[in-house]
């Protein structure tokens, strides 16, 4: 068999890959889970003695989440090169004098306000221009319903927010799922820490992204917190202290969508190590949405492996793999029809847009789209035009629109190195991968 070389150059954002590649599987590095890493690193912030977070994901989110815990009176943090251990050393803590600032991070802030409810003092949590624009009225909401006394300092309904120490007065707590399930799984962390005798989180409308909700039980239950699922519906919670533990971080099935939507588009083989069909992670969808789109999967005990092949449109409801859906849209592109992507309404309140920046993306590549307010529909791109993708400073819009370089489209990135929020080592990993195919 010939091997096919590939050649990478990446220079203020100029992304050029040459697209052919040979038959034997790439296995790349996928770093840990950001969200089993963000709720490992709450966890231990509840939990009274040593925590240690192993394959714990190194990033901007999780360095902004392990410094603002740090900065809590009675707790500290540690960080090596692939651990966090979370050392709290009182029982009663102290808010930071200073406010604390999360950069970006949606999750560690939506945790965050819920915990601060548990801080002596008043906590204030801030962020940067996007994430003060996003909404957190959902759970302050909820603070109303239960007790929880907070202030908007400037917008309301959005950060920053002075918690004040608070005592739930109430055992029913109802909360909106529909804009995110972030502030679900924060009332459920504060419920399942607190002195109650039981709490039941009861969800008014929908809950959007379950899966990530089934991940914050299945890691609460692995510590020894009790947690009856009522159809996503209702929650009752048993709070407990557990012991110090140690928390292995599962693979990021986000991270690992890149590499398999490069194989799904060129033809190639993946095998994604340390992850496997049962895991609680929602973005494992993605694998059986490109199995339906043409590929060939096989799910070995501690791996997935997917080879690509032709693709084929698809219509699908991605409501539990939405961090996956900019990955998806780049193969679509290269589909014999059109896919459209429903339920994705909550994109539209992540880092940026993600809808409208998948628009203008294919747009300036010379494709096609159609969108509503929770759906896309994505035609398959006949000759793509060099262009620069503006990326928002989102992570994911970076990282998705780089792979169609796997087919020879010289692309330029308004912000390459903004996956350093999710994924520091993803430019190293796409770098192995050419050096895997010459």
């Amino acid at each position: 068999m010939q091997t096919n070389s590939t050649t990478l150059n990446i220079c203020d954002g100029k992304v050029e890959w040459l697209k052919q590649f040979n038959e034997t599987a790439f296995e790349p590095h996928v770093p840990g889970s950001k969200s089993y890493t963000n709720r490992a690193l709450i966890i231990g912030a509840y939990t009274l003695g040593k925590t240690r977070v192993k394959n714990a994901l190194m990033c901007d989110d999780t360095h902004f989440l392990a410094n603002a815990l740090d900065s809590f009176k009675g707790l500290s943090v540690e960080t090596g090169k692939d651990y966090f251990i979370v050392n709290r050393t009182e029982a009663e803590l102290y808010a930071p004098s200073e406010p604390v600032y999360i950069g970006a991070a949606g999750t560690p802030a939506r945790l965050l306000l819920s915990f601060a409810a548990t801080v002596n003092g008043h906590t204030t949590i801030t962020g940067n221009a996007r994430l003060n624009e996003r909404p957190m009225g959902d759970i302050l909401d909820t603070f109303d319903r239960i007790g929880v006394n907070y202030k908007c300092l400037e917008t309301q309904g959005c950060l920053p927010v002075c918690v004040s120490k608070s005592t739930p007065n109430v055992d029913n707590w109802l909360i909106n799922g529909g804009v995110s399930s972030q502030f679900v799984s924060s009332l459920i962390h504060l419920a399942a820490f607190s002195d109650r005798q039981s709490v039941v989180v009861e969800i008014d409308d929908k809950l959007v992204s379950k899966p990530y909700v089934a991940m914050t039980l299945r890691m609460l239950e692995s510590v020894g917190i009790e947690v009856t699922n009522e159809n996503f519906k209702r929650f009752i919670i048993k709070p407990g202290k557990p012991s110090p533990t140690i928390i292995d971080v599962e693979v990021d099935a986000s991270g690992m969508s890149y590499f398999l939507v490069a194989a799904a588009i060129t033809g190639s083989e993946v095998k994604i190590n340390k992850i496997n069909e049962s895991s609680a992670q929602g973005d494992v969808g993605l694998v059986e949405a490109l199995r339906q789109m043409g590929c060939t999967v096989s799910y070995q005990a501690d791996s997935i492996t997917l080879k690509g092949h032709s693709l084929k449109g698809i219509e699908i409801d991605m409501d539990l793999m939405p961090d996956t859906v900019l990955s998806l849209a780049m193969a679509a592109l290269y589909a014999d029809s059109p896919t459209t992507i429903t339920n994705i309404a909550n994109l539209r309140v992540k880092e940026c847009d993600r809808i409208a920046a998948i628009v203008e993306g294919v747009s300036r590549l010379g494709g096609q789209t159609e969108d509503g307010s929770d759906w896309i529909t994505i035609y398959p791109l006949r000759d793509a035009s060099a262009c620069e993708i503006e990326c928002y400073d989102d992570h994911r819009v970076a990282m998705s629109f780089s792979l169609l370089a796997f087919k020879g489209v010289p692309l330029t990135l308004s912000d390459y190195e903004c996956v350093s929020k999710s994924f520091p080592d993803f430019w190293k990993q796409t770098g192995a991968l050419v050096n895997h195919h010459r």
